[in-house]
């Protein structure tokens, strides 16, 4: 396995209708339809990208 820390990250809420930078910032994350759930790589920039838009998604330690 691989040591790097990893979170997993699900789309709770629509991104239609939100401020494109927001939008920029959940396609970043991997994420394209409502619930689906990504694992990604625990970096500064990947947890900044969570926390701007932290009122979507739902964030785990994985």
């Amino acid at each position: 396995m691989s040591d790097k820390k990893m979170m997993k990250v699900t789309l709770t809420r629509s991104m239609s209708g939100r401020i494109k930078a927001h939008q920029a910032c959940v396609r970043g994350l991997g994420l394209r339809r409502m619930h689906q759930t990504v694992e990604v790589e625990d970096t500064p920039s990947t947890r900044g990208m969570a926390n701007k838009v932290y009122y979507m998604v739902r964030v785990e330690e994985a």
